[in-house]
């Protein structure tokens, strides 16, 4: 079964910097696009920032020039370095990545979700 195992969540002073990974498991065939989302307490999951799998990216206004979304197509691995972080960028972070698996089944897949906690 497919899995996205993610890390590198944490508590961050404001200005501080982070950087998350998410990994998918074995029996892939290929990924598509790649995201992270969030959700804070009491709001709804917003999209953060994706990824094609050639590299185009995209990201919500209030994270743009702080946040970068990276992948590596070899290792099934996308990644968010979140620099200048404030205290409205905490949330629990979540990865999403649109898998065809070697059954040639295709889904969206999600991570189990990190902390993100910016506070002084």
């Amino acid at each position: 079964q497919v899995q996205l195992v993610e890390s590198g969540g944490g508590l961050v002073q404001p200005g501080g910097s982070l950087r998350l990974s998410c990994a998918a498991s074995e029996r892939i065939r290929s990924i598509n696009a790649m995201a992270w989302y969030r959700q804070a307490p009491g709001k709804q999951r917003e999209l953060v920032a994706e990824i094609t799998r050639d590299g185009s990216t995209n990201y919500v206004d209030s994270v743009k020039g702080r946040f970068t979304i990276s992948r590596d197509n070899v290792k099934n691995t996308v990644y968010l370095q979140m620099n200048s972080l404030k205290p409205e960028d905490t949330a629990v972070y979540y990865c999403n990545a649109h898998i065809t698996t070697i059954w040639f089944q295709a889904n969206d897949y999600w991570g189990q979700g990190t902390q993100v906690t910016v506070s002084s």
